[in-house]
């Protein structure tokens, strides 16, 4: 893996932990019970897939540039 792989899979990271986090603040929105734990697993899925993106991308990056 090179450092451009890396830096563009911490932007899709960001980009996925970002939108992660809008799904998670639209469960607010919700009103069924059912609507709310769909959009609570998907939200929180998204947003540790973005995490985990984002910080594997880091450590690529920081062990590259050595």
């Amino acid at each position: 893996m090179d450092i451009k792989s890396a830096q563009i899979n911490q932007a899709l990271g960001v980009f996925v932990l970002f939108f992660g986090c809008v799904i998670l603040f639209a469960t607010t929105y919700t009103t069924t019970s059912i609507g709310f734990k769909t959009n609570l697993v998907a939200g929180l899925f998204l947003f540790l897939v973005g995490f985990g993106m984002w910080l594997k991308a880091k450590f690529d990056i920081k062990k590259l540039r050595k």
